[in-house]
């Protein structure tokens, strides 16, 4: 464990010495946040998520890259030269094939969201060929999601699902879809998250915190350094994201780290854990997905304003204190999470 906290250190350092140059890197380039008429996913305008957030327009967006990108490289020099380290290389699965489903759902859903950030940013939007509906990159999203469940069945062997006070369930062949949805559920669950300053990467942190603690008590060190490596990162990254945020996850650091977030919790063979301990990010996709289903099927709102965040954004409360009160929320859910883990 001494170790894996040095990787934390180490994380936090490169990321602290690399994030102002890359800001301004971003400024250069122009890949900021844009004033616009938002729509939602039936193409409605979301009026109130425009008023509400118009004064983000030019704060840059993507610093999910500089960490995917930093966290990347330190976890394939650390895994490989773990010796040199002092790191007891364990692992609980055959060891590259769960540092390539790692790396498989880190980067690939990286870059779907990189791709969706460019097109925000740069308009590709208008273009017939380079855009993508949300009907394709969510389809795009459940391809990769089964390619990373088919993975973890055929190639780790997982096929259970442990449910605390009742008994490991066997799901065979379904948890292929199982796996699938779980990965895309929290995947949408962060990026919905990502609209207030430091909100989604604060309580992406709480979760990653807790699931350090679940793969060290089994010696999953494969895990656990990735885990440490990304644990490090969000703390520098969250310096810069906090209120008023200087830098934005993006749609790149929202998709890979919520994907990555699910296979974290299916690694683990907890994601009825991971439902918990990621209890806020459930709570956001649900309120959310309850308003555009009662939009689609009874045609009126049962909120003014979804997700959660919005809503109570919207009903008056500042933004720091929403932030501030979802993250002691999700840590209240994280440790009741690992008691349930651990009971």
């Amino acid at each position: 464990m001494v170790q894996i906290l040095g990787l934390v250190l180490l994380s936090f350092f490169v990321i602290s010495l690399l994030i102002v140059p890359y800001i301004n890197l971003l400024y250069r380039i122009r890949l900021t946040r844009q004033h616009q008429k938002t729509r939602d996913i039936f193409e409605a305008r979301t009026v109130i998520f425009d008023r509400l957030h118009s004064h983000k327009a030019g704060i840059p967006v993507g610093g999910g890259t500089l960490i995917i990108f930093v966290v990347t490289l330190l976890y394939l020099v650390v895994v490989n030269l773990a010796p040199f380290f002092g790191v007891e290389r364990t692992s609980i699965y055959p060891f590259k094939k769960e540092v390539q489903i790692l790396l498989f759902t880190f980067l690939s859903f990286g870059a779907l969201g990189l791709y969706d950030d460019l097109r925000k940013t740069f308009g590709f939007k208008r273009a017939n060929f380079w855009g993508i509906r949300f009907r394709y990159k969510f389809l795009i999203q459940w391809v990769l999601a089964f390619i990373i469940a088919s993975m973890l069945y055929f190639g780790l062997g997982i096929n259970i699902v442990n449910i605390r006070f009742f008994d490991i369930i066997n799901l065979g062949l379904m948890y292929i879809p199982f796996a699938a949805f779980t990965i895309v559920a929290f995947t949408n669950a962060v990026n919905i998250s990502d609209g207030l300053d430091g909100l989604a990467s604060g309580l992406l942190l709480i979760c990653l915190a807790a699931f350090l603690v679940m793969s060290s008590s089994i010696l999953d060190t494969t895990l656990s350094v990735f885990l440490g490596l990304w644990i490090g990162s969000l703390i520098a990254f969250l310096y810069f994201n906090i209120w008023p945020a200087r830098i934005m996850l993006g749609d790149v650091g929202a998709l890979s780290f919520g994907a990555t977030l699910a296979v974290t919790g299916l690694l683990l063979g907890k994601p009825i854990g991971l439902a918990v301990i990621g209890g806020m990010f459930v709570i956001e996709v649900v309120s959310s997905l309850i308003q555009l289903l009662s939009k689609k099927i009874r045609k009126k709102k049962v909120f003014e304003v979804a997700p959660l965040h919005l809503w109570v954004q919207y009903k008056g409360w500042q933004e720091p204190k929403i932030v501030f009160r979802f993250w002691l929320a999700q840590l209240v859910l994280a440790i009741f999470g690992l008691w349930l883990s651990f009971f």
